[in-house]
């Protein structure tokens, strides 16, 4: 399911699903935020959360980041997505996690009270730290926990993906096609 939400979306083929395979076995893996959305027993959506950090200056600092996060072709479009970002949010809140990142569509996120992590001087690394990175943003629950200088957020290290790593999990599944299409992210 992850792997056909993803295919040739971003770039041609995926890596979600592979993220998500690694991301089970993981320690940043945080289980308690996982969730899936389910019709007569198949999984239809499903929700990750996972740490990272923030390196400031003046030392590091954990960061929760949400995804991959993914619903069913079939199920898309029908506020499945929103449920569960709504919920594990609510639920993130109640355990007191300050704030979380997430990486992904902005106009899609801001409905969920995600902003620009640059507000806050937060950057995702590989990013330029100069220039505003709409896709990278952050839901504040307790703005305290922020510190008030330049921070450059890593994910996780399940989230650097090898492209031949990739295509050897991909080979146990049915062959998909790789398309480049002009709607996938550019290489800078």
């Amino acid at each position: 399911m992850v792997r056909d939400s993803f295919w040739n979306i971003y770039r041609p083929g995926a890596y979600e699903h592979y993220i998500v395979h690694k991301l089970r076995d993981n320690s940043c893996f945080i289980a308690d935020l996982a969730y899936v959305i389910e019709d007569n027993g198949k999984i239809i959506g499903h929700i990750n959360y996972s740490k990272g950090h923030i390196e400031y200056e003046s030392g590091d600092i954990d960061a929760v980041v949400l995804g991959p996060l993914s619903i069913h072709k079939e199920y898309q479009n029908h506020g499945l997505g929103s449920k569960l970002i709504k919920y594990t949010l609510n639920l993130a809140e109640m355990a007191n996690i300050p704030f979380i990142l997430v990486i992904g569509d902005e106009t899609y996120y801001h409905r969920f009270g995600f902003e620009s992590s640059s507000k806050y001087d937060l950057y995702l690394d590989g990013t330029d730290s100069r220039d505003e990175c709409p896709f990278f943003m952050i839901k504040v629950f307790d703005a305290g926990k922020l510190r008030s200088e330049k921070g450059i957020f890593h994910n996780p290290d399940v989230f650097d993906v090898n492209e031949k790593d990739v295509d050897e999990f991909d080979s146990k599944f049915e062959y998909r096609q790789k398309k480049v299409l002009e709607s996938q992210l550019k290489e800078v």
